[in-house]
């Protein structure tokens, strides 16, 4: 049981981390979300949900963007992970995809 309760607890940082990563690439535009989800799925053989253990992934394919369009998402993702940052798979996923 608690097994499965951790697993639930991960299971919720995951997806609170996808959401703020998709929001965040969507807000920047529909191409850019499409881009990202298809160098994931070529460079990485991964998905958006996958950042979550892999956020290297995601720093390296938001460091080819054009623009400042990076770091505009990266501090999207900061701002809406804030909250959760004292839990420690999130404060690393945060420092991560920072750097």
């Amino acid at each position: 049981m608690i097994n499965l309760m951790l697993d639930n607890k991960e299971e919720v940082k995951r997806a609170l981390v996808t959401l703020a990563v998709e929001k965040a690439l969507l807000d920047i535009g529909k191409p850019t979300y499409d881009k990202v989800l298809e160098i994931l799925n070529t460079e990485y053989h991964c998905h958006l949900p996958d950042c979550y253990e892999h956020p290297k992934y995601l720093n390296e394919i938001l460091k080819q963007l054009s623009g400042n369009a990076g770091k505009v998402i990266v501090e999207s993702i900061v701002r809406q992970l804030e909250e959760f940052n004292h839990h420690k798979p999130i404060k690393k996923f945060l420092e991560v995809i920072y750097n």
